[in-house]
């Protein structure tokens, strides 16, 4: 089976990364595509290998390409630090900045359905989710509704966040590549601990104009020991959660 990851780009990944250290300390252009956890055939049946393949290296690469573009000759800083001011910065960091951050959130919240299968909720999250929701059950189906192409119109992302006191679950929409974390597109900046991409790029190949069967089928391979970690850390430091690459 093909995998996202192999020991040649490993090798490749190492030796380009220690040749940009050598030739520009401390400047940025290192932002790279983090290799999945998983293989790309993974998170068959609901989410299908070729969408991960293209949305992987396709799409998730011409983000990082963009924003290591933006922030050429500036100082190297985690992708997270620029998605307060992204709005501001402009769109090299907005569109391109928050693409990188958000496909690398979304990517390590999920896990083979045998894995996350068994995974649940800690007892945080779980109050929390009963505090803000009224059950899981309730939150899902929240979820959903306001996932359906007609409560987010075109593209854009569906968040479970945790609010700046980090004592309630807000259920959020941004469009484009637009995250809570970005000042200004919400009436307060929050911290994603779970989020849905529903641009058609991460469905269309499998479900066409299916966006809710997508969205409902995508519970099987979310990954709540993921989702809980995300919670205490943006409960414990009220801050967004880190991301590789």
């Amino acid at each position: 089976a093909e995998r996202a990851a192999s020991p040649r780009r490993d090798i490749l990944n190492k030796v380009a990364g220690a040749a940009a250290v050598v030739a520009a300390p401390g400047v940025a252009g290192a932002y790279e595509v983090p290799d999945l956890l998983y293989p790309f055939e993974g998170l068959e049946p609901y989410i299908d290998a070729p969408t991960m393949k293209i949305h992987h290296d396709k799409h998730h690469a011409t983000y990082v390409t963009n924003v290591n573009k933006a922030t050429e000759g500036k100082d190297e800083v985690p992708i997270l630090d620029l998605m307060a001011d992204a709005l501001e910065a402009g769109p090299g960091i907005r569109n391109s900045g928050g693409g990188h951050y958000n496909h690398a959130f979304f990517w390590d919240e999920m896990a083979p359905h045998d894995k996350a299968s068994k995974t649940k909720p800690s007892a945080q999250l779980d109050e929390l989710i009963n505090k803000s929701f009224g059950s899981m059950d309730e939150m899902k189906e929240k979820f959903e509704a306001r996932a359906a192409p007609g409560a987010l119109f075109g593209s854009g992302w569906v968040w479970i966040c945790v609010n700046q006191k980090g004592d309630k679950l807000e259920l959020v929409g941004t469009p484009n590549q637009d995250n809570p974390l970005m000042k200004g597109v919400l009436d307060e900046v929050m911290f994603p601990i779970l989020g849905l991409d529903v641009w058609e790029h991460a469905y269309y190949l499998k479900y066409q104009n299916r966006r809710p069967e997508y969205v409902s089928n995508w519970w099987n391979v979310v990954d709540w020991d993921k989702v809980s970690e995300n919670c205490k850390y943006a409960v414990d430091n009220h801050a967004g959660v880190p991301v590789r690459g």
